[in-house]
């Protein structure tokens, strides 16, 4: 039975019922039934027919209603992965094809140091790559239940859990900023972001906790990432074997968000965060 069928007999069937009663009631019942008691009849009957075939057809209107969220909330979880997924697609095929570029610049290339440099750029674009398929792994991985059905919504701080999950030093994580307020690339590329700083925090900073601080809407967010390690040092930006760091800061500037790394408070700070000129 379709949705508009129930919905149609649930206005109708009780008006039926009823003027056939009172059809009934007065062409052949009137010398058995008085006429105050058929008036108090009527309203039983109607809640008879509510408690029995009304209350089955709202419930197979609720559940209509159930499938048809979950179909809307599958088909949205499938497009936002299909466009996170065209996102990573496009970096990964970029870095691929700029590692090809050079690649051939370096066969051709007589200069010691223009071939430093064009092997710095292909030891970083591998890099990149090398971190475009592992972001892709982690998020366009699906999540199943007990009954291995596809988890509907799985929000961006979802994924942030799983990436802090991933390290050994406890992170605390403050989520304050609503899913719709970053649009798919946004979401990768912070995601990216904030792999390379908890990777960091575990491998260089010696720091044994660390937070995750994230507030604002669509236009105007900053997320915070702290640890409580040795400190950052400024000269490590300028290092060509920063990779990560490097990376990071290209991110944000290609999304024209602010990057900035501070020690403050005997907490190293590093903080992305988008204004109204941001992408």
């Amino acid at each position: 039975m379709t949705y508009k069928q129930i919905k149609w007999m649930i206005l109708f069937v009780p008006t039926l019922i009823v003027g056939l009663w009172e059809y009934v009631r007065h062409q052949f019942l009137m010398p058995y039934i008085s006429m105050d008691l058929g008036n108090w009849l009527t309203p039983v009957l109607v809640y008879l027919v509510s408690v029995t075939l009304l209350n089955q057809l709202f419930s197979l209107l609720e559940k209509i209603q159930q499938e048809l969220q979950t179909e809307r909330a599958q088909k949205a979880a499938l497009e936002a992965r299909e466009q996170l997924a065209k996102e990573l697609h496009d970096g990964i095929a970029q870095s691929l094809f700029l590692l090809s570029v050079k690649v051939d610049q370096l066969e051709f290339t007589a200069d010691t140091k223009k071939h430093e440099e064009a092997v710095y750029t292909v030891r970083k674009t591998v890099h990149e790559v090398n971190r475009y398929v592992r972001q892709a792994i982690a998020n366009l991985r699906y999540s199943t239940n007990t009954k291995s059905e596809v988890v509907l919504k799985e929000t961006l701080e979802d994924k942030v859990k799983i990436i802090a999950d991933e390290v050994l030093i406890p992170i605390e994580i403050d989520w304050n900023i609503p899913e719709e307020a970053m649009n798919p690339r946004e979401k990768v590329e912070i995601l990216a972001c904030i792999r390379e700083a908890v990777v960091n925090i575990q491998k260089h900073a010696r720091a044994t906790k660390g937070w995750i601080l994230a507030q604002g809407d669509e236009s105007d967010w900053k997320v915070t990432i702290q640890d409580n390690g040795e400190g950052f040092r400024e000269e490590l930006m300028d290092l060509k074997d920063s990779y990560g760091l490097n990376i990071m800061k290209d991110r944000a500037d290609d999304m024209r968000w602010q990057l900035r790394i501070s020690n403050q408070n005997e907490r190293t700070t590093l903080e992305l965060q988008k204004t109204g000129g941001g992408a």
